[in-house]
């Protein structure tokens, strides 16, 4: 039955348990004390009240010793009126404890007392009457028998008054029985809460705190660290890192599902491309000859020579986006060599001056010295550079400024580098589609392939290095192309 009730409801069953145990013992303790202070207000209102005046009764009756005695010695009839209050006080001594009687054995001890003692006044008014009459001898053999009754009735006073002394001490009996019995209460409550409280550690122990000790000695395992003050804190801690991990790693499959996405299309088009190049180049190479021919013999008019050029311009266009397909789908190996960046950066000023000058845009070096040399492939850095800068000026309607600024640093997780920062004055891009631009077919020019800058990321990358865009819209935009400085990263 036990096993069948799961964990939650067990603890919330041993803490109602330890509540109603606790809550049922405070309960019979206030009624035992109330029960107790009743007893012992029976024995302070009833019993001690007995007593006293069993006290009182004894005492009235001693006082009466002895005032025929003195009389006798010198016939003042003064000791007899004192006989006679004495006597007064001894009646209403016997009514008040007649009045506080509660049994049936008091009762027979007071009449008793109370016939001994009428008795006891007969026989000393006539031991008085003999010494009035001057009747000595007679006097003092009854004033004999007298004494005896005396004693017999003080005898009686002090009966009564040991039974209320027994009454007293059996109701201290009773009320230290009564004591005894919360004690015992007190002590099962207190054992039943301690067992109680036992098994519920047994189970926080068993199934909670072990569990968790566990869990966080494997997290100790695998994470390297010292063993928690806090454990139920430190796994918490590691759960919420667990959660974050499913979270990553979850955007990481996200990002893996696309970079395959994108791998099987460049596969596809890797074979494509590599089919067109044979099936599709060499005509095209054939017509630009041809083309060519033709231009240089045949006399033609200004409407033809137009026409002429328009359709000698789209052969070139459509060889261009074979050469992409090639190269992207056909990646040349590097060919290393020691060369400084700012060598090729010169050289591409000084390959693409003619065109520079018709997209009216103006280069601004920022260079203090030129950069170390690095183990790079000349011809496909200079690639990188003329693609940047050939699409800033393209971005520039109506001329602008592009600076290319050089200079050395050092990143933590490459080492020593050399960082060339590309940045133009253009109209920027938008952030929506900053992060496709590195996409192999994402373009925005209605003739562009797309290639352009996958076919950059893929060369930096191969370098060891990293490219990033930073671009507002209407605040041009920035490519940082980072390079190690001590060859290929391995």
């Amino acid at each position: 039955m036990w096993t069948k009730i799961n964990l939650r409801n067990r603890i919330y069953l041993i803490l109602t348990s330890l509540v109603l145990i606790t809550f049922a013992g405070g309960l019979v303790m206030v009624w035992y004390t109330y029960k107790i202070e009743g007893l012992l207000t029976s024995i302070i209102d009833r019993n001690l009240a007995a007593y006293q005046a069993a006290q009182e009764l004894e005492t009235a009756l001693v006082n009466q010793k002895g005032f025929v005695s003195y009389y006798f010695l010198d016939s003042d009839p003064e000791w007899l009126r004192k006989l006679g209050e004495y006597r007064q006080i001894f009646k209403e001594r016997l009514k008040q404890v007649r009045r506080l009687v509660n049994s049936e054995q008091q009762k027979k001890t007071v009449d008793r007392i109370s016939l001994e003692y009428g008795q006891y006044i007969i026989a000393k008014d006539r031991v008085i009457a003999l010494y009035k009459a001057g009747e000595y001898k007679t006097g003092a053999k009854l004033h004999q028998k007298v004494r005896k009754r005396f004693f017999t009735i003080l005898d009686l006073c002090r009966q009564y008054k040991n039974i209320h002394t027994k009454s007293i001490i059996i109701a201290r009996k009773e009320s230290s029985a009564r004591a005894g019995n919360l004690r015992i209460v007190a002590a099962s409550a207190m054992f039943i809460d301690f067992f109680l409280a036992l098994f519920l550690v047994i189970v926080f122990a068993k199934y909670i705190l072990g569990p968790v000790r566990s869990l966080t000695k494997e997290l100790n395992k695998t994470g390297g660290f010292d063993m928690p003050v806090n454990e139920i804190k430190a796994l918490r801690s590691s759960v919420r890192g667990l959660i974050d991990d499913v979270d990553q790693t979850h955007w990481e499959l996200e990002k893996s599902r696309e970079h395959l996405q994108q791998a099987e299309k460049m596969a596809m088009v890797g074979k494509l491309a590599a089919g067109m190049a044979h099936s599709i180049r060499n005509p095209f190479t054939s017509v630009k000859m041809r083309m060519f021919s033709l231009g240089r013999y045949l006399d033609l008019s200004s409407n033809q020579k137009e026409d002429f050029e328009v359709i000698s311009e789209e052969i070139r266009h459509i060889d261009t986006i074979l050469q992409n397909f090639l190269e992207f789908s056909r990646p040349p190996k590097l060919k290393i060599q020691q060369v400084s960046p700012s060598v090729i950066v010169d050289l591409v000023i000084q390959l693409l001056e003619h065109r520079l000058k018709s997209y009216d845009v103006k280069i601004k070096l920022l260079r203090k010295d030129l950069l170390p040399e690095i183990e790079a492939d000349p011809e496909q850095l200079k690639e990188v550079i003329v693609n940047i800068v050939i699409n800033a000026c393209e971005s520039m309607d109506g001329g602008g400024i592009i600076e290319i600024d050089e200079k050395e640093g050092f990143i933590k997780s490459l080492g020593n580098v050399v960082i060339l920062t590309i940045n133009d004055n253009g109209p920027g891009m938008p952030e929506s589609i900053q992060d496709k631009i590195f996409q192999p077919f994402f373009t925005t020019k209605e003739e562009g392939t797309g290639l352009g800058l996958s076919i950059v990321e893929r060369i930096i990358k191969e370098h060891g290095g990293t490219i990033e865009l930073s671009s507002k819209e209407g605040r041009g935009s920035t490519f940082i192309i980072t390079l190690l400085n001590k060859g290929l990263k391995s």
